[in-house]
């Protein structure tokens, strides 16, 4: 096996090349909560990435799931719960918008994987529900998200769509990308 950092502030985002043997057919990804663990894995790698899950009063939902839309530059809109009573709504963009550069829908409408500021957090179970993880590690797995899931975009489409974060942009996949959530 051959070893290559990823361009990350992850510690546990890295990826390898693997022999023929472990060619995947199909790209799926897997979040293992227990491990606080997100692999992806594509024809030919696997990537690893730190992520955070939900706290005991609000847990991540296990099961398999498939992932059909992204939001790319996502405002939010504090949900009608107890813990967000005093957060005010953000739009794409704002520094103080919690879900960052884009949120990957696995069990709609509520659940997504999306980024954080607070990355001390990852590797814990400290979200509302989601899989949070670094705002770089994340819009990784959404490149490769859109890649595998029939939208693939040249670097410069992503390039300028993070410069100009004053836009929503969502994107329905053709093929939808199974995830599995698992204790």
């Amino acid at each position: 096996m051959t070893f290559a950092v990823a361009a990350s502030t992850s510690l546990a985002a890295m990826t390898w090349a693997s022999n023929e043997t472990q060619k995947t057919a199909t790209p799926y990804m897997v979040a293992d909560l227990s491990d606080k663990i997100l692999y992806v894995h594509g024809t030919d790698s696997v990537g690893m990435y730190d992520i955070s899950t939900g706290k005991d009063n609000y847990p991540t939902p296990t099961g398999s799931f498939k992932i059909r839309k992204l939001t790319w530059n996502p405002s939010w809109t504090p949900p009608d719960s107890k813990w967000a009573a005093k957060k005010k709504a953000a739009g794409p963009g704002d520094p103080k918008n919690p879900m960052k550069v884009v949120k990957i829908f696995f069990k709609e409408p509520d659940y997504y994987i999306h980024g954080t500021a607070d990355v001390g957090s990852l590797g814990y179970s400290e979200s509302h529900g989601c899989l949070r993880m670094s705002a770089d590690d994340v819009m990784q797995v959404g490149m490769w998200v859109m890649e595998h899931g029939g939208q693939p975009q040249e670097e410069n489409w992503f390039m300028r769509l993070i410069h100009s974060r004053n836009e929503e942009k969502v994107i329905y996949l053709s093929k939808p990308v199974p995830i599995r959530v698992q204790d």
